[in-house]
This record gives structure tokens, C-alpha cells and sequence, in this order.
């Protein structure tokens, strides 16, 4: 029995290919492993490697064996009662090896898991690789290029900071092999001999032939390089076209006495993975932080999650102030335009009519994409499940949807929840639909 197993260290901190290719057989389990992972724990706590187990099964690795139910085998075994010189022992049946030494449960089916550690990056990896932003592509009217390195194998020439030692150093022993570059033992023998000769003080034809021979030798030395510029390698990059194309995040959280601190806090883990997901995923994002109560104002990222501030609930502040930096900074035929809002659903009954009208006409028309997420909880839910009792704000917005395809609603009521209707609203399928 062979097994063959790459236990090489990591070179230079790059991930093994034993290892991407143990992540590509088993990624089925893993991607469950880490939705399982994001549900029982924090969403802040999403980016942190950490260990997950998964089931063994599928996950032996390969080897070669013998197939035991063909061929004649001689054995040697032990003492026994039951079988005597010249007995024949029957084949075992087929699918199998023979009668294993452990025995199973009567009830019951399990598995044994395997602890297997993921890297921050290939955690994100596994988690957002289903996940993207609806249209992110689209062609701006200031279009930007920018440039990617990437590399293309080696060649002749280069900037020394590129140069590639170890295939410098190949090629130059293939040169000198294929040459036949004296080396250095061989000269050296070939000396030795000649001092012994000449110690006995005789000038034979021998020695003649060999002083001869170290000249041609040591002239042939000299004459192929130990490295030639020939030999001489160099990394190759080549620079891709990558469209830069703007993109902004609008970020709207109502903050408002309704708002209770577990719906707070419901709101604060969806934007926590919005954040994550956009950081994670894409290069150049902006992202801009709206709290709200009766009064709107742009913040940072610490006093977006992290503020007490409260008051009381005037939807359509959020939205003013989305139209004015939007005026102020971002161009809506430079920029591809996201948004994401989270609120409880109550409003005042005056601001209905302002809230529609905004959506309508200042922002729905320039988004690339709008996510309304309710939080609410479990008591609530009973009393808004059906069509008839519905909050003030989603009954606005519900008009919305049969108007504006790039405008998407979902509700949250648990952390659990948080999860699967994120990947709904940002599925690469809704995508590819918006």
C-alpha cells in the first residue's frame, strides 16, 4: 500500500497547492461548516479566521491499493485451530475487504467531524463567493482605466529586482552539462595525479598525456562561462486594462426611540456584513453613513455602529440627505449608485407623501440598486404578516416595487435571519435580474 502526501512547508507564506485543492473537494461541507459558523456566532465576528469541523466522509486521501478479490496471494499467518497445510481460505465477498475489527450502533447514523482551520481570506472567500452587487459594471461616462499587473513567465531581459535566481541557476546547469564544463572535482583528480607522478621524478608519456589533458580542460573551463547571459532569467508582467468604474454604498439606519435595541442591533449586524461583503469584495467602494431620527446627518463608520443617540422618526430626513451628497459628490453619470436601508417601519403620517416622493423622483431613478430591510420583532411580526396590517413605511414602498425593478424589500426578525436574506438580496441571480 502507497500513499503519496505533499507535506512541503509553506514557501513564503503562499498557500500549498495540497491545500486548494483540499478546500476545492471538501468546499461543499465548508461553505456549510461557515454558514453554520456565522449563525451560532457574531457578524462582527465574520472576518476572523478561526476553526470549523466538517464531516470525514469524502475526505480520505488518495492512494493506491491492491484489489485483494484477484490474484493469488501467499501468506503467512498465524497459529489457529481451524485451518491446517494446504487449506484454501475462500475470497471475501465482493464490495469489501473482509469483516472490519469495529463493530457499529444498532440505532442511529454519525460521522466524525475534522477540525480543519480557514485563513481570514479564505473564509470571505467561501462566504461572499455566491454574493455581488447588481450591475456594478455599468459604463460610466467618465470612464477610468486602470492597470493591472499580472505575470507572464520570464524572460531574457528585465530589471535585476526581477530576476529569478533559482531558473537562472537551472539554466545555467543545463548549459554547462550539455557543454560538458569541467568541474571542479575533476580538475582537481586530475592534478592530484599529475603532483603524484611528478613526485616520482620521471617524465613519462604518461604524465605528458595528462599535463596535455588538464591544459584542454582547464582551457575548456575558461572558455564556457559558470553563467552566461544567456543563462540569465527574469519574472515577466504584463499590465491588464481594469475598468474603474465609481462606485458609492449609502448606508441609512433609523436610530429612532421605535426602535428597539434588538432591532438596533439586527440593523447594526446587517450593515456590519454589507460592510464586510463590500471591503472584502471590491476595491474601490465608497461607503456612506446616514443615521436618522427626526433629524438626518452623515457620519463615520464608529458613530454609525456605535452611537446612543435617539429621538424621533422622520424617514424622509434620511432621504434628503442622501439627494444632497449625492448632488454634492457624486454625479449620477459618474458613479454607480447603491443603498441600503433599515428601519423599523414607523413614520409619521405627514411624511408619507414626502417619502414617495423622493424615492420617485430623487432616488430610485439614479440607484443601480435599493435594499429595504424591516427589523422587527417576533410580537410584531404576528401583528404585520398579512396585507391588511402592514407598517406606514412599507406600505409606501410596496408601491414602489411595481414600478422600480432595482428595488428589493425584506424583513428580519432574528439573527438568524440576518444571513440568508442578505444572500437573497445580493444573490449573483438577483443580480444578473436587476
Amino acid at each position: 500500500m502507497m500513499h503519496f502526501i505533499d507535506r512541503r512547508l509553506n514557501p513564503k507564506g503562499k498557500s500549498l497547492p495540497n491545500r486548494q485543492r483540499f478546500i476545492r473537494r471538501a468546499r461543499t461541507q465548508i461553505r456549510k461548516a461557515v454558514k453554520d459558523a456565522i449563525n451560532d456566532g457574531k457578524v462582527a465576528d465574520v472576518g476572523h479566521k478561526g476553526r470549523i469541523s466538517i464531516p470525514t466522509k469524502g475526505l480520505n486521501e488518495p492512494r493506491f491499493r491492491y484489489d485483494y478479490s484477484k490474484g493469488k496471494h501467499d501468506r503467512i499467518l498465524p497459529g489457529n485451530k481451524e485451518f491446517s497445510t494446504g487449506d484454501q481460505i475462500k475470497r471475501p465477498p465482493k464490495g469489501g475487504e473482509g469483516e472490519g475489527g469495529k463493530k457499529a450502533s444498532e440505532e442511529g447514523d454519525g460521522e466524525d467531524s475534522f477540525q480543519f482551520s480557514l485563513s481570514r481570506e479564505e473564509f470571505l472567500e467561501v462566504f461572499f463567493e455566491d454574493l455581488e452587487l447588481p450591475d456594478l459594471i455599468k459604463t460610466s461616462l467618465k470612464e477610468e482605466v486602470d492597470f493591472e499587473k499580472q505575470r507572464a513567465g520570464y524572460v531574457r531581459s528585465g530589471s535585476p529586482s526581477n530576476m529569478d535566481l533559482k531558473r537562472t541557476m537551472r539554466h545555467s546547469l543545463a548549459r554547462r552539462i550539455s557543454m560538458k564544463r569541467p568541474g571542479n572535482e575533476e580538475l582537481d583528480e586530475l592534478r592530484a595525479e599529475i603532483l603524484a607522478l611528478e613526485a616520482k621524478g620521471r617524465k613519462t608519456q604518461k604524465l605528458k598525456t595528462m599535463q596535455e589533458k588538464l591544459e584542454r580542460l582547464e582551457k575548456r573551463r575558461r572558455f564556457i562561462p559558470y553563467i552566461d547571459p544567456l543563462d540569465v532569467r527574469y519574472k515577466s508582467f504584463i499590465k491588464i486594462p481594469k475598468p474603474n468604474t465609481h462606485a458609492v454604498m449609502f448606508c441609512l439606519m433609523d436610530v429612532s426611540g421605535s426602535m428597539s435595541e434588538g432591532m438596533k442591533d439586527l440593523a447594526k449586524r446587517f450593515f456590519m456584513l454589507l460592510h464586510l461583503f463590500l471591503s472584502t469584495q471590491y476595491e474601490r467602494v465608497e461607503l456612506v453613513f446616514i443615521r436618522h431620527t427626526h433629524l438626518a446627518k452623515e457620519v463615520d463608520e464608529e458613530t454609525f455602529f456605535y452611537s446612543r443617540e435617539t429621538g424621533g422618526t422622520i424617514v424622509s430626513s434620511a432621504l434628503e440627505e442622501m439627494k444632497t451628497i449625492l448632488e454634492d459628490r457624486y454625479p449620477q453619470g459618474e458613479w454607480n449608485i447603491y443603498a441600503a436601508q433599515a428601519s423599523d417601519g414607523d413614520n409619521f403620517a405627514s411624511d408619507r407623501e414626502k417619502c414617495l416622493e423622493l424615492m420617485n423622483e430623487a432616488i430610485l431613478p439614479f440607484c443601480q440598486y435599493f435594499a429595504y430591510i424591516e427589523v422587527m420583532d417576533e410580537q410584531e411580526l404576528e401583528i404585520f404578516k398579512d396585507e391588511q396590517n402592514m407598517t406606514d413605511l412599507w406600505r409606501i414602498y410596496a408601491q414602489l416595487t411595481e414600478t422600480f425593478e432595482n428595488f428589493a424589500m425584506r424583513r428580519v426578525v432574528k439573527p438568524n435571519d440576518i444571513f440568508p436574506v442578505f444572500k437573497d438580496l445580493f444573490a449573483k441571480e438577483q443580480a444578473k435580474k436587476a
